[in-house]
């Protein structure tokens, strides 16, 4: 069978299935320069950083230009360092340049090409606008200022979340990314899982960022303040630091929050045992009983959003159950609710819709909620490197007692289909250790977007979909209300991949995405507790401080919105 190539830069590069030349140039190890090109999103080409030249001199995006067989293209030429130069200057001749005080600053790919092509200065006035922040969300900020008209978060929010609460609105100099007639965010559709701030490149659409109220909360001596990390969070921090994408860093931000001046210290993955019996007794009761099927969780707030805004009618299918961080957050707060000082309930979530989820009236109790602080995975970095820890070189320490132990059950819920897996080995008949790890070849693991096993129990086939990305979630219901599809039980997650890709986790690859799954299913290996029914923790729960107050402390009823 005889191979295609193209030549890049004089190199033969075979062509194999690629979809564009971006591809194949990338794959010979040539960085070419984008703004608006990520594989998972249409091809946009607004940017032309990636332009490149043909044999003839003529002028092709990379991102949207097909590779063909004998083509010959160069990518590094004078004309096209000339062009690059240009349109970066042009970017930021329109583009605040308070650097040191924006929070991208050292993330954000404007500046780091700025750096990379040596604009030392900018030829053209600078026309940028004063900043228009809109902080109406209690999950991101909105800086126009700081907006180059890539288009991510625009195809973000429409083609992989199908949230739509952003667009390009007016034409020529005027366009701006904007709400429908420049409501604030607040007042939109948006459903805060923070997709599009993970995915902008520069500084105009940020994680809201709330350490500074809690800085104060830590100096406090009259306070105790105590924190719970959920699971996806050990995997998502380590590369910041220097340390491998995915690696397990558990123990080190354990030794980081109690540096920084944290009283207590917990894992949520705890709590994830308590939903995983919770809501397989839910599922199960629904079954022996008779109810509304299919069961879907509701452990992630923007996906509970979505379905308030666009489905209601399928909000009694979601399950009763908290999200783990509630159902920790009231846990603690029935723990420590005879303290001799005032407790301040912090989560360290790598969710920008738990921010949303913490303020909302059903997780309050006289006007006081059980989580008072949201810290996504980058606030947490910040506050980390603020305290002048060297994060690689402390050494691990073990979380608090009396909730001091997770199964590896609750820590793979970072990562989607981990729910599943996690009620597959509740109410599965076989506990050996082959049945268990059988069940990681179901087709619940991988980073696909949609997914579909099944589960004997008792006789019957239970029909099983796990779905991440709200356009998927969305395009299931469809075939679902359509009669061409149905479950019993399915489990959703806004953002592609679970937790571990949430919006507050510091943005990576696709490579880096399996790396931090893979980093929470070796956690669960070295775990030697697998099932969330053998946590001793859990059972003490019961016997003891949950005793009479389960429904209370664990369940909510969400409702209609008027």
């Amino acid at each position: 069978m005889s191979m295609e190539f193209m030549l890049i830069d004089n190199m033969p590069v075979e062509i194999a299935g690629e979809a564009n030349i971006l591809s194949l140039i990338r794959k010979a190890g040539i960085d070419l320069p984008t703004f608006c090109y990520y594989s998972e999103l249409s091809v946009y080409g607004a940017c032309r950083m990636c332009v490149v030249e043909d044999k003839w001199g003529e002028i092709h995006a990379a991102c949207s230009t097909p590779p063909k067989a004998g083509m010959e293209v160069r990518t590094n030429t004078p004309r096209l360092r000339k062009y690059r130069k240009m349109i970066l200057e042009l970017l930021l001749s329109n583009h605040c340049r308070d650097c040191t005080t924006c929070e991208k600053n050292g993330k954000c790919k404007l500046q780091e090409l700025a750096q990379r092509f040596g604009i030392k200065q900018v030829r053209f006035s600078n026309t940028s606008e004063e900043s228009d922040m809109d902080t109406s969300s209690l999950c991101i900020s909105r800086d126009k200022s700081k907006c180059i008209l890539c288009g991510d978060c625009v195809r973000m929010c429409e083609e992989v979340q199908n949230v739509g609460a952003i667009d390009f609105a007016f034409r020529g100099s005027k366009m701006c990314v904007s709400t429908a007639f420049d409501e604030p965010i607040a007042n939109t559709k948006c459903v805060g899982c923070g997709q599009c701030a993970a995915i902008c490149p520069t500084g105009a659409i940020v994680v809201k960022n709330d350490t500074a109220r809690l800085w104060k909360e830590l100096s406090n001596k009259d306070t105790k303040v105590v924190v719970q990390i959920a699971p996806a969070v050990r995997v998502g921090i380590g590369k910041e630091f220097g340390l491998p994408e995915g690696e397990n860093v558990m123990g080190r931000v354990v030794a980081a929050l109690r540096r920084i001046g944290f009283d207590e210290v917990f894992d949520t993955s705890t709590a994830a045992d308590l939903t995983v019996l919770e809501e397989t007794g839910e599922f199960l009761g629904r079954l022996q009983k008779g109810g509304v099927f299919p069961l879907i969780t509701s452990c992630c707030p923007a996906w509970i959003r979505y379905a308030e805004l666009n489905y209601p009618e399928l909000l009694e299918n979601i399950s009763t159950c908290r999200s783990p961080m509630q159902m920790f957050a009231s846990v603690l707060k029935e723990h420590y609710k005879h303290s001799n000082r005032k407790v301040v309930s912090v989560a360290i979530m790598p969710c920008t819709a738990k921010k949303h989820e913490a303020a909302r009236e059903e997780f309050q109790e006289n006007g006081i909620p059980y989580v008072d602080y949201v810290i996504t995975t980058q606030e947490l970095i910040q506050m980390i490197r603020e305290a002048g820890i060297v994060f690689s070189e402390i050494e691990p320490e073990a979380v608090d007692m009396p909730f001091g132990a997770t199964s590896g059950a609750g820590v793979i819920f970072g990562v989607t289909g981990g729910v599943t897996e996690a009620v597959i080995r509740r109410v599965s008949d076989d506990k050996s250790v082959s049945a268990l790890r059988a069940i990681a070849f179901t087709g619940v693991r991988g980073m696909q977007g949609v997914k579909e096993t099944s589960i004997a129990y008792e006789g019957r086939q239970i029909k099983v979909a796990i779905v991440s990305g709200l356009k998927n979630a969305d395009d299931l219901i469809r075939k679902m209300k359509k009669g061409e599809a149905h479950y019993d039980f399915i489990e959703v997650m806004a953002c592609p991949g679970g937790c571990v890709c949430g919006a507050g986790q510091p943005f990576t690859n696709a490579e880096g995405k399996k790396l931090r799954g893979a980093g929470l299913y070796d956690a669960d290996r070295m775990s030697n507790i697998k099932r969330s029914e053998e946590n001793p923790v859990i059972m003490a729960l019961y016997g003891g401080l949950l005793k009479g107050k389960t429904h209370k402390l664990l369940h909510v009823h969400y409702h209609r919105k008027a």
